[in-house]
């Protein structure tokens, strides 16, 4: 590729370049002629919505708040007088359980393994290395 190929590359660019139009997206309307036009849509999309908001949170926040303030009531009512008593209860219960496995464990595994661990300690290994 030398110097005149991209020359020419250049002036098929501009050529096209000056063909098509170019769109201002900033300035649509360069004569001003819908300006009144924008201003009643915006400012009718923006009391609509302002309006729609105040409307709904009006009709629904204060029976949703109503709502989730028993609920809450609810579940802390279930935990505090349902939940918690019989995890104190279960917690007392196995407690008991827990001594009895450990009675069970010292009474017949404490002495197994305690045998085990004699016949084990006779063993003696000796490592010889023969050239």
């Amino acid at each position: 590729m030398d110097i005149s190929d991209f020359n020419h590359n250049e002036e098929q660019k501009l050529r096209k370049d000056s063909r098509t139009k170019e769109i201002d997206l900033v300035n649509r309307d360069p004569n001003q002629i819908n300006q009144d036009a924008v201003k009643v849509s915006y400012t009718t999309f923006t009391l609509s919505k302002y309006g729609c908001y105040r409307l709904l949170t009006t009709l629904l926040g204060l029976p949703l708040s109503l709502l989730w303030g028993l609920l809450f009531a609810l579940l802390s009512f279930i935990h505090i007088w349902l939940v918690m008593p019989c995890v104190k209860s279960i917690l007392i219960l196995l407690q008991c359980i827990g001594q009895m496995y450990t009675m069970g464990v010292r009474l017949f595994c404490g002495p197994l393994y305690e045998t085990l661990g004699m016949i084990f300690s006779k063993i003696k290994v000796a490592i010889r290395k023969e050239v």
